[in-house]
């Protein structure tokens, strides 16, 4: 009877994919997480218009030159000051969704992508190359912002069994993204450099109608409840994005996690960090979004054309060879969407960064033999898609999505600022020293990028558990349980260790062997 009734409550939780899930996730990717994809591709096909800028405004400025190192460093410093951005963003991210909410959070931070497309928009205007650096952090404030908060937003609004789902489809607006970049950064269109200060600042518009249409959708009803306490707003939140699904049962199971964190507060970083009761959370956060960055995804997306470059294809072929790619994106992002409530999240990262470690490994043995064979050049192309779609497929979104599912409310502001800032750490670290690596190791140092990826997913395989179709109460004590586990085997260690040492003073030497064989009694 009892296992009839959680069967029966459990069906009523899940829910249908209603027009105002679809249009809210829509409109958060469409206006935050696209502009991420957009932003780290779009310095790739304008870089010799970009440097030729800063060369001349800096002859203008003091009569000489830069050098050629010069002229790379400050390159690659525009590069990457979009992900010193995005650890700032981050960083704030915990405080912005407690104070404004999960939508507000993301309506409030439109403004800061309307300063950095005016800055970037008027630099040649101005001669300033600073404003292009000043822009390029401030888009990275907001894309650090919105990498948190929207899979947040989205894993709060939407029922248990359409959750992967909709934690996805940010992947693969930030696939859309780079695929956009490529697109407009052909020649024919905004890659001729008299373009290259619009191409930066297009990213206005998609944020215009985010900002037009996204106010009109109500707030997490996670948030209105267990932080906010208003029963009124989360019901009204709940009838606006369910149909034919009882909201009961969904109240009920929000009631139970608010109860069980009466008496705790929302927990800062560092207490997150002491907090015993959910350490394997904490150390699968930091494991899969450092690997998600340490992948070399960033490496690939920053400097595709050079890597083609070096792969040997023509240089009038290179743009619309990059352009390809970003059909890859969109088609394993959708395929990772559609399939992830189906496979679950473990299957996705697994497979998605074992394919990676191979392919990265497969683009160090081209570039080495293709002095010697011409059709490895080929090889290395197809490495390159594979590392793409690998990404795109699962370890693009997963890591986000698991972020949110680990963690009760109480806990995942402070989860979102471990993993978001531990991201972005790595993706500066990626895009500012990957060409000195490159030109240092040449293609060996793709196998650093195999290393890791191979390392991640084991660790994915051994130790996070499936999350589909589980609620966050469920999860949590999925965790509780292997926490006990893993202490009870600490504890037996430890007094077989103990008794091992009274052998040594005399008398016990089968002691061991006798405590041992006890265990296994029922």
């Amino acid at each position: 009877m009892i296992n009839t009734q959680v069967v029966t409550t459990k069906s009523k939780m899940t829910g249908h994919l209603t027009a105002s899930l679809l249009a809210v996730a829509f409109l958060t990717s469409f206006g935050s997480s696209m502009l991420y994809g957009y932003n780290l591709a779009v310095v790739n096909s304008p870089a010799v218009y970009i440097k030729d800028f800063y060369n001349k405004t800096v002859v203008r400025r003091n009569g000489t030159g830069l050098s050629e190192e010069t002229l790379t460093l400050m390159y690659s410093l525009t590069v990457s000051v979009f992900a010193v951005g995005g650890l700032l963003g981050s960083l704030i991210v915990g405080m912005l969704v407690t104070r404004y909410g999960r939508k507000g959070t993301v309506v409030n931070t439109t403004v800061l992508v309307f300063i950095a497309a005016l800055l970037m928009g008027f630099s040649r205007i101005c001669g300033s190359p600073e404003m292009i650096i000043i822009g390029r952090f401030i888009t990275g404030i907001h894309s650090g912002i919105s990498l948190s908060v929207v899979p947040m937003y989205l894993g709060e609004i939407a029922p248990k069994n359409l959750r992967g789902f909709l934690g996805l489809v940010p992947s693969i607006f930030i696939g859309t993204g780079v695929f956009v970049a490529q697109i407009l950064g052909l020649h024919e269109l905004l890659g001729k450099e008299e373009h290259w200060p619009l191409f930066l600042s297009v990213i206005a518009v998609p944020t215009f109608i985010q900002l037009m249409l996204l106010p009109w959708f109500p707030e997490s009803p996670r948030y209105l409840l267990i932080e906010k306490h208003n029963i009124h707003a989360t019901i009204r939140a709940l009838k606006w994005y369910r149909a034919k699904c009882n909201i009961q049962a969904e109240i009920e199971e929000m009631q139970e996690e608010q109860r069980s964190l009466f008496s705790v507060e929302t927990l800062s970083v560092w207490k997150l960090m002491l907090d015993d009761t959910v350490r394997w959370q904490v150390l699968s956060v930091v494991v899969i979004n450092i690997g998600m960055q340490l992948s070399g995804i960033d490496a690939i997306w920053f400097y595709t054309n050079s890597i083609f470059e070096n792969a040997g294809i023509p240089a009038p072929e290179i743009q619309y060879t990059t352009a390809g790619t970003g059909i890859i994106e969109i088609i394993a992002g959708l395929i990772g969407c559609f399939t992830i409530e189906k496979l679950g999240r473990r299957p996705l990262m697994i497979g998605g960064f074992a394919m990676m470690g191979i392919c990265s490994t497969g683009i160090t043995l081209a570039l080495i033999l293709q002095a010697h064979l011409s059709f490895m050049r080929y090889i290395s192309v197809c490495c390159v898609v594979g590392i793409i779609a690998g990404f795109c497929i699962g370890p693009a979104g997963v890591p986000f999505l698991v972020t949110a599912e680990l963690f009760k409310q109480s806990h995942r502001p402070a989860a979102y600022i471990i993993g978001g800032s531990l991201n972005w750490l790595s993706n500066f670290t990626v895009g500012f020293v990957f060409p000195f690596l490159q030109m240092s190791a040449g293609a060996y140092c793709y196998l650093v990028f195999a290393t890791i990826c191979a390392s991640v997913a084991v660790y994915v395989y051994i130790v996070i558990p499936e999350t589909k179709n589980k609620t966050f109460m469920e999860i949590s004590q999925m965790f509780s349980k292997k926490e006990a586990v893993l202490e009870t085997q600490s504890l037996i260690h430890v007094d077989q260790l103990k008794l091992r040492k009274l052998n040594g003073y005399g008398g016990l030497e089968h002691a061991s062997v006798e405590f041992d064989s006890s265990l296994s009694v029922p």
